[in-house]
């Protein structure tokens, strides 16, 4: 039996290990030594999979089948948009964001009161889900004590009680040790990824024991649930649900992006935008290998307690324990708490930076007293505020879990949070893409939708708990039928997930443009609509320092860094900033507005953009500049950019042309080398016959009395050396006509056959001579072609006369095959030679060319032959090729087209 105080020092020693992870992480990444890989990105990103996915996955599954798995559809189809996720990240590193609400407050001119808004929605939308973190917490201590109802009392306080405590603790540990948000958090990104890897691990673990420990395996498993009529429906897809389904996809989808802890992780966690390729495979595959035995669990829960009362959100942990399993469990155990701490630590992490810089500091910012100007340094106080806000949210966590949290499944909490944190998109998608969006429309649409939110979804909730009459949900508010709080305007037949996220988005989106349309935004909005919608073309420094115009004190701004970054660090920072404009020390530096900007840039990552824009005027006196003007230099930027994008078009243009230039000129040097060679070839092959000649000659003519037999051979040589001669004079001159068009050609009907039988006759004693083989397969008829007959025996003889070139003597081979289709006659010269090379196949048919290694192998000809042969083949609407490999000799290959029918010449030959 397990026992309270040896879980107790299982989960801390797990806790403590997360800690150290963290910590490495952090020192790795002060040294330098980033440890956040892609991979480690991605696995991050399974934050998502809180303790929803371990317990409350199996139990959604008992009742409503594979309908779990839209909560997982959602993310994936999400995750495809990388466009979408790469410009949050592009915005978000150039404003210096630091959360969700601190984006849209950004992109509606720094609006305090947006970012707060943003904030007391996010607060409030996100506490369901902390408490389904500490009731998933509770069950599962619970469970493994064998106890039931209020859990473990320690001191008199209730297990879930102290898990919250415990949870704030090592939020404080992982999240508020540094004090600007926008300085990544690595050690917990890598934190949350080795948890991510357990929480896999343990479930996959859990699985396989149920499904091939208690049970034969997934077809034994799904033939038993077959066979009952209860669970056969489970493996079945309802379409009567198609729009529940369409609902929780959609909710998914956007919570992957909108619930705080996911914006920390994707959008200002991310150190390089790279990372996402990896993502977008790697997160899906995640979420499909965690899933694959939610079904089974919840079979195999469902076919062994049968009718006994057993949370099925809990079968993770049950079933192994009834089988003894208690090590199983145990490990069970820990996946399910590092799912619910993962998401707990990154949740509080991003909703503290939230309270701090969007809700409290702007309290303090106008506070009476002049609280902020008597302290000379707030960066205790900030954090001290962060992990106070740390600590309450918890707190209402825990509230929420007594107030509501035992009437909902693990499911159900999830979902009111992610129907809250939906309520973003308009404003965010909005602010991302289309300029005409204003403060008043986003406000306007944020209100509308949380109101509906809050009617529809969230006190019904604490309805049915008992908490709060409930008549507004059976009768209507004020006993009108149509506002019934889930039939709303009398639209019922919907679950209470759809009908919220209907009528939510309905009002937000349509109060959200038709404010938007009927308002006009100030200068400070329409700058950041520019920065915003244009991010990839927007040059963020130079417009920010054409947008500000005013007067500042280098002190003073000085100051305001170190009151709120502390002297360090601040010092640091100037010391960077001094550096990037070449400077020895920012003593040195104006004022500027550039100077300006960078001081706001460094407090908007400790105090969010709002509040920092806020600080920055109550030191800087800055010129207002009307909406006209604003829009005169956002307009003249956007010719800049136009023009900075035609001369880059020119450029490539340019470096294009180049380029083709290059190539001319290595081209012509290539066929001037080439000319090189050829002249050298035939010179050699003109002065080879002519020497020949000339010596015979002269030999004749010096000695008259020589013998008859020698004056008969010298006289053949001579012979033979000038047909020689002449060969070589006509392929030059013939390869000339061709090219200039004036080659005199002689068309008619040619058996083919013939033409190949007589050249191989005709080089017969060549071949016999050198002691090559060769042998033809000639049908008897062969169909003719119109062509002239010459040439094409010019070709056959030079295809002839190539291939005993190069084939061994003694054991070379050539072998002649003719055949014909229905609209064409096919030669082919196959020999047993070296073969040649991709390369040389590529060429050999270019003039000059010719094979084998012609910087150390004498020339065995002009390279003439084989660009003459191409050239005569397709003048009759043929084709010559070569098929080869070094070391498996060399098929040439041509092919002359049959006449058409109406041409009368195609009949058969002998």
């Amino acid at each position: 039996m397990l026992s309270g105080w040896f879980i107790a020092l299982v989960a801390t020693a797990y806790l403590g290990l997360l800690f150290a992870v963290a910590r490495f992480g952090d020192a790795r990444a002060d040294a330098g030594k980033s440890i956040i890989s892609a991979n480690v990105y991605a696995l991050s990103l399974a934050v998502y999979c809180t303790s929803w996915t371990f317990y409350g996955s199996v139990g959604r599954a008992t009742s409503g089948g594979l309908s779990f798995l839209t909560i997982y559809l959602g993310p994936t189809l999400v995750l495809l948009c990388v466009g979408v996720i790469i410009k949050m990240i592009r915005i978000s590193k150039a404003q210096r964001i630091t959360s969700i609400a601190d984006f849209i407050a950004s992109r509606y001119g720094k609006s305090q009161l947006l970012a707060g808004m943003v904030t007391v929605i996010a607060v409030i939308g996100v506490v369901p889900y902390i408490a389904l973190q500490l009731k998933a917490m509770a069950a599962s201590v619970d469970v493994l004590l064998e106890h039931s109802g209020n859990g473990v009392e320690v001191w008199g306080l209730d297990s879930t009680f102290l898990i919250a405590v415990v949870l704030a603790f090592f939020s404080i540990l992982f999240g508020t040790r540094h004090l600007d948000a926008t300085e990544r958090h690595e050690g917990m990104v890598a934190a949350v990824a080795f948890e991510s890897v357990v929480k896999l691990i343990a479930f996959m673990a859990v699985g396989l024991f149920v499904t091939y420990g208690m049970f034969g395996g997934l077809g034994d498993l799904f033939q038993r649930a077959a066979a009952s009529a209860d669970l056969g429906r489970l493996l079945q897809l309802d379409s009567g649900r198609a729009g529940t389904w369409t609902s929780l996809i959609i909710l998914s989808g956007l919570a992957i992006i909108f619930l705080p802890r996911q914006f920390q992780i994707i959008v200002v966690e991310n150190v390089d935008e790279s990372h996402l390729k990896r993502a977008v495979w790697l997160f899906p595959l995640y979420l499909l290998l965690i899933n694959i035995f939610v079904l089974p669990l919840a079979l195999g829960g469902l076919l062994h307690f049968g009718g006994q009362s057993v949370n099925p959100d809990t079968f993770v942990l049950t079933l192994p324990l009834v089988h003894g399993a208690e090590a199983l469990a145990l490990l069970a155990f820990i996946g399910g708490l590092s799912a619910a701490t993962g998401m707990v630590i990154v949740e509080t992490i991003a909703l503290s930076t939230m309270v701090c810089n969007d809700l409290v500091m702007p309290i303090l910012l106008r506070s009476t007293g002049n609280f902020v100007e008597k302290r000379n340094d707030l960066s205790g106080l900030l954090i001290g505020i962060r992990r106070a806000a740390i600590a309450l949210i918890l707190l209402l966590g825990y509230i929420y879990f007594r107030a509501a949290g035992e009437a909902y499944a693990l499911v159900g909490i999830g979902l009111i949070s992610f129907a809250a944190v939906a309520q973003f998109a308009p404003a965010m998608f909005g602010g991302m893409y289309w300029k005409q969006g204003t403060r008043a429309g986003a406000v306007a649409g944020l209100l509308a939708g949380f109101v509906v939110w809050l009617y529809t979804l969230l006190l019904p909730s604490f309805a049915k708990s008992g908490w709060m009459p409930s008549g507004f949900v059976e009768h209507g508010l004020f006993g009108i039928g149509w506002l019934k709080a889930q039939a709303l305007f009398g639209l019922s037949g919907l679950d209470e997930i759809s009908h919220c996220l209907w009528w939510s988005m309905l009002a937000n989106i349509g109060a959200y443009v038709a404010v938007s349309l009927n308002s006009k935004p100030d200068a400070v909005e329409a700058s950041q609509a520019e920065r915003f919608v244009d991010v990839f073309r927007f040059d963020s420094r130079n417009a920010e320092a054409r947008l500000w115009r005013g007067k500042a004190s280098p002190d003073a701004l000085v100051g305001l860094l170190e009151r709120f970054l502390g002297a360090a660090r601040a010092r640091q920072q100037l010391a960077a900033y001094a550096n990037s404009r070449q400077a020895a020390d920012w003593h040195d530096l104006p004022a500027d507005a550039d100077f300006v900007q960078f001081a706001e840039s460094e407090l908007a990552g400790a105090i969010g953009s709002a509040s920092a824009r806020v600080m920055v005027a109550s030191v800087a006196q800055e010129e207002d500049l009307g909406l006209e003007e604003v829009l005169d230099i956002l307009d003249e930027a956007t010719q800049v950019r136009a023009h900075s994008r035609e001369l880059e078009a020119k450029q490539q243009e340019l470096e294009a042309a180049t380029a083709e230039l290059r190539e001319a000129n290595e081209r012509l040097r290539e066929l001037d080398r080439m000319k090189d060679d050829f002249i050298s070839t035939v010179t050699h092959e003109l002065r080879t016959p002519l020497t020949s000649i000339r010596a015979l000659s002269e030999m004749l003519h010096e000695d008259p009395r020589l013998e008859l037999t020698d004056r008969k051979r010298f006289l053949g040589i001579i012979v033979t050396e000038a047909e020689r001669l002449t060969r070589l004079i006509n392929q030059i001159l013939d390869l000339a006509r061709m090219e200039s068009g004036r080659a005199e050609w002689t068309t008619g009907e040619v058996d083919l056959g013939e033409v190949v039988r007589e050249s191989m006759a005709s080089l017969e004693q060549l071949f016999r001579d050198k002691g090559v083989a060769l042998e033809g397969d000639i049908p008897a008829a062969v169909p003719v072609v119109l062509a002239d007959r010459d040439r094409l025996t010019q070709v056959m003889i030079n295809l002839l006369s190539n291939a005993v070139k190069f084939v061994p003597g003694g054991s070379g081979r050539v072998q002649v095959r003719l055949s014909s289709s229905a609209d064409l006659v096919r030669v082919e010269v196959r020999d047993n030679g070296p073969g040649l090379t991709a390369e040389e196949c590529g060429v050999i048919f270019e003039k000059f060319r010719q094979g084998g290694n012609t910087m150390t192998d004498k020339p065995q000809g002009t390279g003439l032959g084989l660009p003459i042969s191409r050239q005569i083949v397709e003048y009759f609407g043929g084709n010559l090729w070569v098929e080869s490999a070094p070391g498996a000799g060399a098929n040439f290959i041509f092919t002359v087209p049959l006449p058409a029918p109406d041409d009368n010449s195609g009949r058969q030959t002998a």
